[in-house]
């Protein structure tokens, strides 16, 4: 090891060593094409503003890669030899057709499926419903319509299950 530095001097002469304080790089624009916003980096290398920015640049830089990888010859055969690997495998998957394809199999609706659904027994003991209104009006009028139906389904059960509904609440309070 050599001697410290200003080792002539006498130690209590020396100037007292200040920790320097870590400097902030200023703002800079972030480099992404079409983000260009200011930024303060928090490394003295970065690039872009956000993490977001800076996948896009990647992405951008492996495509611009690949673009002009494919523009040289090496390129162009190794892509027609891939379209042509594509083509054979479309070929193959055709002529097996559909006699081999496995169907699948059929979906089973339990006996319980419903019953999650359904109205209790015990509701419907005092109520006598008018010959024109359908059981499954009553039992479905105040279920809510489900994703892809239309109103007017609703509509199709029965004109006057509201006002089954209406005999079937005050029925019930009683």
């Amino acid at each position: 090891m050599g001697p410290a530095e200003d080792s002539t001097r006498p130690t209590e002469h020396r100037k007292p060593e200040r920790p320097s304080k870590p400097r902030r790089p200023r703002t800079r624009c972030c480099l992404l094409k079409g983000c260009e916003r200011r930024f303060h980096p928090k490394r003295s290398g970065q690039r872009y503003c956000s993490h977001e920015c800076a996948q896009a640049a990647r992405r951008w830089t492996r495509w611009k890669a690949q673009q002009s990888y494919r523009a040289t010859k090496t390129g162009r055969e190794k892509r027609n030899e891939q379209s042509r690997r594509y083509r054979e495998r479309v070929k193959s998957r055709q002529q097996t057709g559909p006699e081999e394809a496995v169907a699948e199999p059929a979906r089973v609706i339990t006996e319980n499926f419903f019953r999650l659904l359904l109205r209790p027994a015990g509701l419907l003991r005092g109520l006598r419903p008018a010959a024109s209104i359908t059981t499954s009006a009553l039992l479905f009028a105040l279920m809510p319509a489900r994703d892809g139906t239309s109103l007017a389904a609703r509509a199709a059960l029965a004109p006057d299950a509201a006002t089954a509904v209406a005999d079937l609440s005050r029925s019930c309070r009683r």
